[in-house]
């Protein structure tokens, strides 16, 4: 008989539905049950594509003598991290403050009143190899809950008077430049000279903090800044963690060398990397970085992408029972699909091993199993090889295409279909500027689709935005993620549409973001809105990790739209924000990569361009391609036309004082809301771009 998570819409919980344990979602009533028996409370924490979750579940959950300590000693209830990243957040800086780590599968026990006494992550069934097994857990709960319930709940009430603690941070005045400084000075000294990328492994792709030297070579020409970042951005598309034959990236490498990744796929990592490898093209006119954007948003497009034109949240690492099954290779199956001459030259170039090149890491021997990946790019292989560049490319073109079919037999990976808007945000900003800067109506016509499906499909009638939907279900209330990262999206789509109408929602959302989530007393944006009660403290987010926090997002849409519409009022919450997470920024500045991004744009601006013309005309256009092919994060960019003439004045009232002439197209360079600067051909904009240090 299946529990009570049959009838929810979460993919992850649905895979524990037919679980011996007696799971239950998170509400009142499981709370109000563990009272009624005098019970604690086992919370599961984990998400649809986690391996370990997949683990547990298999030695623990599936397992009726586990099941049955479980039930016996707890009231259990299973939490979907993407679909409630609150409740992630509150228990997982628990289990950090608990255990000094933390990770998921996410294992907390709670009293009745949803205060931790005990944390852990992965739990065996037994007891073994240094780690506590989950039934000797439940024995020793059993017997102190019984025995000593009030000591357990002191203790509970003593770690929960210091997890109020946790999402505290310290105000301070607003950092300089030399705080920009520092921070590349620190990543500087953890970055991998020999494979790119930061500190041991495991290494994560982190792509704010490749945002971030981009954005330190713009400003200081410091060329190690931005060798850095090329240097892990080519490293990463060649190593195993880029998928060679279907695209996309894989969550992190679990070696130095990009090699062996685990194998899940997650949107918002297609999203921001997408983004580092367009940013880092527009600097360095790098074929490979274009090529590697392109090809994420071709996965993206073709297997991540529903019928109505949003975005799917992840993708499995295990098929099949197995961890990576899906994307690795036989040499033999290898040379079936490539053939003799082709096989025997791809299989040098991918580093095939006729043992694997694979080795697993509990029995320390080669698997068969090889992940292809490359140790230099394609074009150096052709020379070594003798054969023309573009004859190997073709090749390679070819020979994709056949694995790719080949691999499309095999049992695909679980797909996470949930629709999440604070990722959809991020897709949408990175489309967008793909869009632009690659010259691609088709990823601005993705973007515009799957804004339409958010906006139309995850907000209520009062203007506020739905976290999840799913198979026509929409559910849980947004948390500032979500109305920051969609008012990035939308602010994205404007500049590269210029249509103002995504201008005007991002502001509208922007509004609804400070009403509902605004700290009143000491600043900065709560993840959760006013009135949410079912968490015993309310969390506030700064850390930019896998994702971007809320609040360093909102820092840079809160200075774009200041320096869009030129209100002071933005500029001036802005300043409020920075305020608020001053000192905490100040102490470790490397953890907050993406605030500092922001930051950057707050102290040095650069230029308000603002373009006069047809939209669509010839003139307008070139204009345009100019204007998107060269590299400045801190600009802002305003098309008036004469149909948008009056819309626009409101949105921008600076702007009412440049005249529109009939079949001319001209660009003004302002700054401090004041325009002293005009061209009227490409040339000339871009010479007269000042700050612009590229060519």
């Amino acid at each position: 008989m299946p529990n009570r998570l049959i009838h929810e819409k979460s993919p992850y919980l649905i895979q524990h539905a037919h679980n011996p344990v007696d799971w239950r979602p998170w509400s009142e009533e499981a709370f109000a049950q563990a009272r009624a028996e005098e019970k604690p409370v086992f919370l599961s924490i984990g998400y649809a594509t986690c391996h370990w979750c997949h683990v547990m579940e298999k030695e623990s959950f599936e397992d009726e003598e586990a099941a049955g300590y479980l039930n016996d000693t707890f009231v259990c209830i299973k939490v979907d991290r993407e679909e409630r990243p609150d409740i992630d957040a509150v228990y997982m800086a628990a289990c950090q403050m608990l255990t000094g780590s933390g990770g998921w599968p996410l294992s907390i026990f709670l009293t009745p009143g949803k205060r931790p006494f005990f944390a852990a992550t992965y739990l065996p069934k037994r007891s073994g190899h240094g780690r506590v097994g989950l039934i000797d857990l439940c024995q020793q709960v059993k017997k102190l809950w019984s025995g000593q319930q009030n000591q357990i709940k002191d203790s509970a009430d003593n770690i929960h008077a210091a997890l109020g603690r946790a999402f505290a941070f310290s105000t301070g005045d607003a950092p300089e430049a030399s705080l920009l400084e520092e921070t590349y000075r620190q990543m500087a000294t953890r970055f991998d000279a020999r494979y790119g990328g930061f500190g041991p492994a495991p290494k994560f792709p982190t792509p704010h903090r490749l945002l971030f030297l981009l954005r330190h070579y713009y400003r200081t020409r410091e060329t190690a800044a931005l060798d850095m970042a090329a240097q892990t951005l080519t490293r990463m598309r060649m190593g195993g963690i880029w998928d060679h034959v279907g695209h996309g990236f894989h969550r992190y490498s679990t070696d130095e060398r990009w090699l062996v990744p685990h194998f899940e796929k997650m949107l918002y990592d297609q999203a921001l990397l997408a983004t580092a490898y367009l940013e880092a093209f527009q600097i360095q006119k790098e074929p490979l970085y274009a090529e590697t954007a392109e090809e994420i948003f071709t996965y993206v497009l073709r297997d991540m992408t529903s019928p109505q034109g949003a975005f799917y949240s992840a993708e499995d690492a295990d098929s099949d029972g197995e961890e990576g099954k899906f994307y690795v290779w036989t040499e033999k199956e290898f040379m079936q699909g490539a053939g003799p001459e082709a096989g025997r030259r791809w299989a040098t170039i991918f580093r095939l091993d006729p043992e694997g090149n694979v080795v697993d890491e509990a029995a320390g021997r080669k698997t068969g199993a090889n992940i292809l990946h490359l140790t230099s790019p394609l074009p150096n292989w052709a020379e070594k090889l003798g054969i023309p560049p573009d004859q190997l490319q073709e090749e390679w073109t070819i020979l994709r295409d056949t694995l790719f079919h080949i691999r499309k037999e095999r049992m695909h990976p679980l797909k996470d279909d949930k629709i999440l808007t604070d990722w959809n945000g991020l897709m949408i900003a990175a489309l967008a500027l793909g869009a632009r800067v690659l010259n691609r109506p088709d990823y601005e016509e993705a973007a515009r689709q799957a804004t339409r499906f958010i906006l139309e499909h995850m907000r209520d009638k009062e203007g506020r935005l739905y976290h999840r939907f799913r198979e026509g279900d929409v559910a849980v209330n947004a948390q500032s993620s979500d109305y920051a990262f969609l008012i990035l999206g939308l602010l994205s789509l404007y500049r590269t549409t210029f249509d103002l109408t995504f201008a005007e929602e991002a502001l509208t959302l922007q509004k609804r973001m400070i009403e509902d989530f605004w700290d009143g007393q000491n600043g900065g944006f709560f993840s959760t809105p006013d009135g949410s009660d079912d968490l015993p403290v309310r969390p506030k987010e700064l850390y930019d990790g896998a994702i971007p926090s809320a609040n360093s997002v909102a820092l840079l849409n809160l200075t774009t739209l200041f320096r869009l519409t030129g209100d002071p009022v933005w500029e001036e919450r802005a300043r409020m924000l920075i305020h608020a997470f001053a000192g905490t920024v100040a102490t470790q500045p490397e953890a907050y990569a993406y605030f500092l991004c922001a930051l950057d744009v707050v102290l040095s601006p650069g230029q308000d361009v603002i373009i006069t013309g047809e939209r669509g005309s010839p003139q307008a256009e070139e204009m345009l391609t100019a204007l998107n092919r060269s590299y400045a994060p801190n600009r802002v960019a305003i098309f008036k036309s004469e149909e948008n003439s009056a819309m626009l004045g409101r949105f921008a009232p600076y702007t009412e004082g440049l005249p529109v002439q009939k079949g001319k197209t001209a660009v003004h360079i302002c700054a401090n809301g004041a325009c002293t600067l005009s061209a009227d051909d490409p040339e000339t904009m871009i010479a007269r771009l000042s700050t612009d240090p590229l060519p």
